[in-house]
């Protein structure tokens, strides 16, 4: 169970936090998850500041360059990981946007802060053949012949259309026909997108959806677990670490690796980084710059192999 959020915050702040709140939950829809994270960011700020005292609007109006600073230095002589302390920092500039928006507090030093540096992590991909090697091998090593079918579709969903887990797992009976030539999928904020769709796509889940024990209705979920309700992302989580084991891959490969290498071999077949966003329903082009330094250390590897000097 979760600790309580408790803000070191005097009588003029803690309304206001309360509003920036009500913001973040029904302006910007933030999910319960991480509405719940940005306030308890905001919440070790406060406290770390205070230094036993709490914290007033003038507080946060005063605020040097040198304050913010030592907010930094503090979490990380705790060890808190930079990609920790840079979501930390994101919320309260988050916080202190707000309340210049609305004519509450002006502090001008935030702005000079700079977010610390992070390690470049690539993202995880497969290449073709281990692809296909798992989408056949999840069929093989199910419960039952309905559910390897099942975890099948739901795989060629993350490859052929690189949909997120939580994106394949959220369709409905009917959002895919066999008639169908592209898919609208409702990403990360509430963002439309289309993606083309294969007809190998439609053949698997029309070959679940034959073997299913469960009557399929129309708008009601898809992809069903073994008691008929919709199944949890743990589920393929917990196949792609037999997969793993099998198959010999890496131990840090998830069934996201999919939607990564949907991305990657688009790239190495020569499809532009733009459309490539669009696919992936990234927000930024940055994000799906990524995936050029996963194509660049492919080829490194291909060309160690290949070259003759590294058979000399």
């Amino acid at each position: 169970m979760k600790q309580a959020i408790v803000f070191n915050a005097d009588d003029t702040l803690l309304p206001l936090i309360q509003r920036w709140q009500g913001f973040l939950q029904k302006e910007r829809l933030y999910s319960e998850h991480t509405l719940d994270a940005y306030l308890r960011d905001l919440a070790i700020f406060l406290q770390r500041i205070g230094k036993g005292k709490k914290i007033g609007l003038n507080d946060l109006e005063n605020l040097s360059v040198h304050d913010f600073r030592y907010f930094l230095s503090n979490r990380a002589a705790q060890n808190i990981s930079k990609s920790s302390i840079a979501r930390e920092l994101s919320t309260i500039r988050n916080f202190f946007k707000w309340l210049d928006a609305n004519d509450i507090v002006k502090n001008a030093a935030i702005s000079v802060i700079a977010t610390p540096r992070q390690a470049k992590i690539l993202p995880k991909a497969l290449d073709v053949q281990d692809s296909f090697d798992v989408l056949e091998e999840a069929q093989k090593i199910a419960t039952s012949d309905w559910q390897g079918l099942r975890d099948k579709a739901i795989l060629t969903l993350l490859y052929g259309c690189g949909l997120r887990i939580s994106e394949a797992l959220a369709l409905n009976v009917g959002d895919i026909t066999a008639k169908s030539e592209i898919l609208r999928i409702r990403g990360k904020g509430n963002k439309d997108r289309i993606v083309p769709l294969l007809p190998i796509i439609w053949q698997n889940i029309a070959a679940y959806l034959a073997e299913c024990p469960y009557t399929p209705v129309n708008g009601e979920p898809l992809f069903l677990g073994a008691r008929g309700e919709r199944i949890s992302p743990r589920i393929l989580q917990r196949q792609m670490q037999k997969l793993r084991w099998r198959l010999g891959l890496p131990d840090n490969l998830t069934p996201h690796a999919l939607r990564h290498s949907f991305a990657t071999q688009l790239l190495a077949a020569g499809v532009d980084l733009r459309s490539i966003q669009q696919l992936l329903g990234h927000s930024s082009l940055m994000t799906t710059q990524r995936y050029t330094d996963v194509k660049t250390e492919t080829l490194q590897k291909e060309y160690d192999k290949a070259h003759p000097l590294e058979k000399a």
